[in-house]
């Protein structure tokens, strides 16, 4: 197959990407590749089975169009300072227009036109005298919340529009390999699911890799292949925590999301809370190699009587280290061991006693999991010792800025694994040292969340245009 442009991953890089071009008439033919299924017939079985059967060949939540946003909480961060180290490649104030531009396309397909975190400022002064004294920033970005069951009716309408554009959709596609020549990318090598033996080569002018988180293992072993040029970056090992909502009512009311950040002694690594879900519920995902991994949902409909929020440890890894991401699975694996391939649970207060926890004391607690099938154990007998100090140290702040946080129910599920460690080295017009081949989203180290890889997609069309419009000429 040929065409102009082929798109690997249809998530939200990929997803805006497409857009962007063709809203503006474009005359290129784009194809996207995406290993999972369209929106309508992603369907998760834990809901009638009550717990997971790790579907094969791919996770319902993870792949599909959209990727794992159509089963995310669906969060939008409207503010630049949120979302990854894209505003350091291209500049502060073009990602802000950018995301005020894309937060309007959201909102024609059918976004919630309310946005959370705004107004309420003497509010938001004392929470910030809060932080402050406990050694911690606060954050504070207005967030358009989705809902994980309007994220996946928003998606559809996107799908339908970009089919009804022009836009050819491989489902049930894997890309095995890039195709180099000289320097230069031609094209992507694919693979049917489930059948091996259906190979076919898509070749293009221009190579997308829109791969996501889950693809960022896939991407880093590209880039040893052919020698794309990148650097270790980031990899993110924490837990996900889960509270009355009695507790985090006033920070929930006033921010909806609160962005903690902190530095705790002694190590100083960053820690921070990320995907904080108000009513919300606890989720499992599953990677290609069957990693259970925590996460988080909210709707808009349907509320719990907990808080979840993650609180993620990051480490940065130097020479002569750079495989930061099979660090994070092997971390993943063994407490995946410790669960019998199920995930983690345990009470703050058993893990400053020393203890593990039983299912008993979780059924008699204030606090109950919203994830049922979730294992009442010891996450400390699997957490590296570093990571564990500096989680327990940053509850213990953030307990300063919303009391009882840090009680002796509240609940810590593990693994919290976040893989966009692999930075592809790039300039401010997205260009990789290899021609014809760009990197957007999460897979490339530099976006971190919805908003931030559609608004690197929108980035990558715009450049696209300008290719063509030159062409032209």
């Amino acid at each position: 197959m040929e065409c102009n442009v082929v798109i690997v991953g249809a998530g939200p890089a990929g997803i805006f990407t497409a857009l962007e071009l063709v809203r503006k008439k474009s005359r290129q033919k784009i194809v996207m590749v995406e290993k999972g299924q369209p929106v309508g017939q992603r369907r998760c079985p834990k809901n009638d089975a009550g717990q997971c059967v790790h579907c094969k060949p791919y996770c319902h939540i993870t792949t599909g169009f959209s990727g794992a946003g159509a089963f995310s909480d669906g969060k939008l961060s409207l503010s630049y300072e949120v979302g990854g180290e894209l505003p350091a490649l291209v500049g502060e104030q073009l990602v802000q227009k950018t995301i005020e531009y894309t937060d309007s396309i959201y909102l024609e397909f059918g976004a919630d036109a309310h946005v959370e975190g705004i107004g309420a400022s003497e509010k938001v002064k004392e929470i910030r005298s809060r932080a402050i004294q406990a050694g911690l920033k606060l954050v504070d970005c207005p967030i358009r919340h989705l809902g994980t069951e309007k994220a996946q009716e928003i998606y559809l309408a996107i799908q339908e529009y970009l089919q009804a554009n022009g836009v050819q959709i491989l489902f049930g596609w894997s890309c095995t390999d890039l195709l180099l020549e000289e320097g230069e990318c031609r094209g992507v090598l694919l693979q049917k699911a489930g059948a091996p033996d259906r190979t076919m080569e898509v070749l293009a002018g221009a190579t997308i890799i829109a791969a996501g988180r889950r693809g960022a293992d896939w991407l880093e072993r590209r880039c040893a292949k052919h020698g794309i040029a990148h650097e270790p970056g980031t990899v993110d090992i924490g837990v996900r925590v889960e509270v009355r909502n009695e507790i985090m009512e006033d920070v929930n009311n006033v921010l909806y999301e609160s962005k903690l950040i902190g530095y705790p002694q002694p190590f100083k690594n960053k820690v921070r809370t990320f995907c904080q879900n108000p009513g919300g519920f606890v989720s499992q995902e599953n990677y290609d190699n069957d990693l259970a991994v925590v996460n988080g949902h909210s709707y808009k409909g349907q509320k719990s009587d907990n808080t979840n929020l993650a609180i993620l440890c990051s480490h940065h890894f130097t020479e002569p280290f750079n495989q930061p991401i099979a660090y994070a699975q092997k971390i993943g694996e063994l407490t995946n061991m410790l669960g019998a391939g199920r995930i983690l649970v345990q009470r703050f207060g058993d893990i400053l006693d020393g203890k593990r926890t039983w299912q008993k004391e979780l059924a008699r607690s204030n606090v109950r999991p919203t994830l049922p099938d979730a294992v009442a154990g010891d996450i400390t007998a699997a957490m590296p010792y570093r990571a564990m100090v500096n989680i327990i140290g940053f509850i213990q702040a953030v307990d300063h800025v919303v009391p009882g946080f840090a009680s002796v129910e509240t609940l810590l599920y593990s693994p919290e694994l976040k893989f966009y460690s692999n930075r592809i080295k790039m300039d401010r017009h997205l260009d990789t040292s290899v021609r014809g081949l760009y990197c957007l989203g999460d897979a490339s180290g530099w976006t971190r969340g919805l908003m931030m890889a559609s608004v690197m997609g929108v980035l990558m069309g715009r450049r696209l245009l300008e290719k063509e419009e030159d062409a032209g000429e």
